[in-house]
């Protein structure tokens, strides 16, 4: 057994070396697995040792005391098992095997060379919002995958989300401990996981549901962005305090952020969880966009939606062309994230320059039609205003919308104008609901409608403009280059 001045145990068929990390329960190690190679060393002497060397593969062993454990977390290391060997997913870290002596319990998991996503972030201090985006992404996979089944994981924090390697990082969510099969109206009262990290409805009610994960999302993507997860405090009755209040969350001015990402980091990090954002809204979120993550599939579905595009721009359907032009960028540059061959990216590279300049050509066609639309319906729009007069809050959101209309003719101002857009809307939906039928209602409905239109092309405008830039800008600021600046950061 191992123990302070003690080296590590054995195990058959595996050679344990340093240790990699330690709990109350288990010691984790670093393994080689004696195979082949083992055999060949012992056989060839010094030259095998270099084949071993070379070609075992490598493992982390954790460790677990018999003698340590009690009730409860012998339920929860059954638990673990169970879950993880029924698991199989790029970014949850494999369970190879388990096996056990009259000491121990050795779960056998697969190695993350990488370390840990806390020491990652505390080594650069923080970490740019594109890498964070990818990182979410990663969890947001793993989180999906096991929400689909039922799991919470019950101790989400930067320590239990291992890294693959340090040159070019993927996210591995480890250390199922404390997880759980919970239905989403399952309601548990038994504290787990880490202050800094555990949602207030934990501490402060003892009565949560599969929601708590969520706000330990939150709170790791504050961590990453800003250098230090919200609660952070010098005591725990400090921390205590926190908690329990009801103050809400201020997010830091600086970095700069997106507003997609301001708004989902709001949102997890809300205090009430029937107000915090739920499973299937994070999971669609466009700052999280799990759609349009980059994998082994974002290329086939870019080059299927281009198929889609050039036979609507034979047909001479102009608007659906772009359209599908636009939805394929969306996809490129996730394949271009995601390619690691520098002759196919250049390919790729090449294929979204051509689309781009075509969507372009579409973009002046369907933009000069629409704004004749646009003018033919000023008539419909002033006897709309006429009949509004004796509604007020109709009459103030026609008139954003007009504003909206002055930002889009301007040009070059197509997130101020979506914006004025998306505003209006929100009013002008409502009141039609409350809308009693008639000829006010039938005009209503039919600029709410061109209203929707434009919000909807102006904001495959803004896309695509993002994926342009994005794709031109991938050689100098791209993911892997991103991180692989950011690791050489002390």
């Amino acid at each position: 057994m191992a123990g302070p001045g003690w080296g590590p145990p054995r195990l058959d068929g595996f050679i344990l070396t340093e240790r990699l990390g330690s709990g109350t329960y288990a010691t984790v190690y670093k393994a080689y697995a004696k195979g082949i190679e083992h055999l060949l060393g012992s056989i060839l002497g010094s030259q095998g040792s270099r084949i071993q060397k070379d070609t075992r593969e490598v493992v982390a062993i954790k460790c677990v005391v018999k003698k340590s454990l009690n009730k409860a977390s012998v339920e929860n290391l059954l638990t673990e098992i169970e879950i993880l060997k029924g698991i199989r997913h790029p970014h949850i870290v494999q369970l190879k095997d388990f096996q056990w002596d009259g000491e121990n319990i050795y779960l056998i998991m697969e190695f993350c060379a990488g370390g840990d996503l806390s020491r990652f972030i505390h080594t650069r201090r923080i970490l740019p919002e594109k890498v964070t985006r990818v990182f979410m992404q990663q969890l947001a996979s793993a989180l999906q995958f096991l929400h689909e089944r039922n799991i919470s994981h019950l101790d989400l924090k930067p320590q239990n989300i291992l890294l693959s390697s340090l040159e070019k990082p993927h996210l591995k969510l480890a250390d199922f401990g404390f997880a759980q099969h919970m239905s989403p109206w399952d309601e548990k009262h038994v504290l787990r996981g880490s202050p800094l990290y555990m949602a207030p409805e934990m501490v402060c009610r003892r009565q949560y549901d599969a929601r708590v994960d969520l706000w330990s999302v939150g709170v790791i993507l504050y961590e990453a962005l800003f250098g230090q997860p919200p609660f952070a405090s010098r005591s725990f009755s400090e921390l205590e305090e926190k908690i329990r209040s009801n103050r809400v969350i201020e997010l830091p001015l600086r970095p700069p952020l997106s507003r997609d990402c301001r708004d989902l980091l709001q949102r997890l990090l809300e205090r009430d969880p029937s107000q915090r954002i739920s499973f299937q809204d994070f999971f669609a979120h466009p700052w999280v966009d799990l759609e349009h993550m980059p994998n082994g599939e974002s290329l086939a579905r870019a080059t299927a939606l281009v198929v889609q595009a050039v036979k609507k721009d034979q047909e001479g359907d102009a608007a659906a062309a772009l359209s599908l032009y636009c939805k394929a960028l969306d996809f490129f540059v996730p394949a271009l994230h995601y390619e690691v061959d520098a002759q196919r990216k250049e390919v790729i590279k090449g294929k979204v320059g051509q689309y781009v300049s075509r969507a372009e050509e579409l973009k002046a066609i369907v933009s000069s039609s629409s704004q004749t639309l646009l003018r033919q319906g000023t008539s419909t729009r002033d006897l709309l205003r006429e009949m509004a007069r004796d509604k007020p809050r109709l009459l103030a959101a026609l008139e954003v919308a007009s504003a909206a209309m002055a930002k889009e003719e301007e040009g070059g101002k197509e997130q101020e104008a979506l914006d004025l857009y998306q505003h209006s809307l929100g009013e002008l939906l409502l009141l039609l609901a409350a809308e009693a039928p008639g000829r006010r209602r039938e005009l209503l409905h039919t600029e709410v409608q061109n209203f929707m239109a434009r919000a909807e092309y102006l904001k495959e405008q803004v896309k695509m403009r993002e994926s342009r830039w994005e794709a031109e800008t991938l050689d100098k600021e791209g993911l892997s280059e991103s991180v692989r600046s950011s690791c050489t950061l002390q």
